[in-house]
């Protein structure tokens, strides 16, 4: 049975890892389930007893650009898994997990504009924790399987339904959607997406439960 771990909980699992080496964590779970949030707060905890061990890199700055979705007629789709760079994300973590004396460049989200930023982050060859987070990362369907070989501890969040929609729904209202665009990005994307995390997740060590 995978154990059911609160955050701190969670929190003293990766702080008991061999640092020795550089460690990947994924931390996956559905739109709205709080990747974001848990991360920075792991990575918050665990830079104040050690400073400069962790960082974070996002699974959305991978996100293909919007005039690569036009061309693709995938852009009312964008965020599903198809609509993602997973070569790229996979050669970023191959090139952090077996070269890890070297700077990394990596590209930011940029939620305000929708669009991913090239080289807008550097993770430093000195990180020994870096917590990657994003919706498919342990999904078992091709491309995404590719990924399961980097990382060193696999976190799934769970969140009931009800709590993930209420939360996607202010997310959208705060971006100042209205109705019919909030309609869209609820049960053609972000719900849909989040049913595909939860039925082809696999192989994850721990499962966050809020």
């Amino acid at each position: 049975m995978i154990p059911k771990l609160k955050r701190d909980g969670i929190l003293l699992k990766i702080r008991n890892l061999n640092f020795q080496k550089r460690q990947l964590i994924a931390i996956a779970g559905p739109p709205g389930s709080g990747k974001t949030s848990f991360t920075n707060w792991l990575v918050k905890c665990l830079n104040q007893s050690s400073p400069g061990l962790a960082a974070a890199l996002s699974m959305d700055g991978f996100h293909f650009d919007d005039i690569i979705l036009k061309q693709m007629q995938l852009l009312p789709r964008k965020g599903s898994p198809n609509t993602f760079d997973v070569d790229g994300l996979s050669h970023t973590l191959h090139r952090l997990s077996q070269i890890p004396h070297t700077d990394v460049f990596v590209p930011l989200f940029d939620r305000d504009i929708e669009i991913a930023r090239a080289g807008a982050s550097v993770l430093h060859k000195d990180i020994q924790c870096i917590i990657v987070e994003g919706n498919y990362l342990l999904c078992n369907s091709p491309p995404w399987d590719k990924l399961f070989q980097y990382f060193n501890l696999k976190i799934m969040i769970q969140v009931n339904q009800d709590t993930l929609e209420k939360r996607l729904r202010r997310r959208w209202e705060r971006y100042q959607l209205n109705e019919e665009q909030i309609q869209h990005k609820l049960y053609i994307n972000d719900l849909p997406n989040g049913e595909f995390v939860r039925t082809t997740s696999a192989e994850f060590d721990l499962i966050y439960q809020q």
